[in-house]
């Protein structure tokens, strides 16, 4: 037996429907569509979450919590991701988007404790962690930070 012997059982695949190819086809004019109606329209259908006039879900529970407006998202970056750097070299948020450590920093770039630092480094970070500084100092670098935790 080949590959290219093999076949679909009897009677497990049927025939594309070919809609609108005629009124003799059984499927000519309206489509298979029906005549007027939500799902009979060019783009028709229901939105998501629609539950046919019931109240939806989305409405029906209850709100929790809230939306910090002023939130600021920092982009996080492990002690132990920087050894890739050569020792005594200054760190900040451009190399760290060079060695592709951060996408984008947009409130800024924070430096956490996770792993061990084996070179001294000059690192220049929006924020770290106070074990993340401790870690810097014990491996002889400097940690230069605009606003500490």
């Amino acid at each position: 037996m080949k590959l290219s012997d093999l076949r679909p059982a009897e009677g497990a695949t049927s025939s594309k429907k070919r809609i609108g190819r005629g009124e003799g086809s059984g499927l000519g004019k309206t489509a298979g569509r029906g005549h007027k109606g939500l799902r009979a329209r060019s783009g028709g259908g229901t939105k998501p979450g629609y539950e046919g006039g019931q109240m939806p879900l989305q409405r029906r529970l209850p709100k929790r919590g809230f939306t910090n407006i002023f939130r600021k998202e920092y982009a996080i970056v492990h002690i132990k991701d920087l050894n890739r750097f050569e020792a005594g070299s200054i760190v900040d948020v451009a190399a760290l988007k060079a060695a592709g450590l951060v996408k984008n920093a947009i409130a800024g770039v924070k430096l956490l404790a996770d792993g061990e630092l084996d070179r001294p480094l000059t690192l220049r970070v929006d924020k770290a962690s106070r074990a993340a500084a401790g870690k810097v100092a014990a491996a002889g670098g400097a940690l230069e930070v605009t606003s500490p935790c």
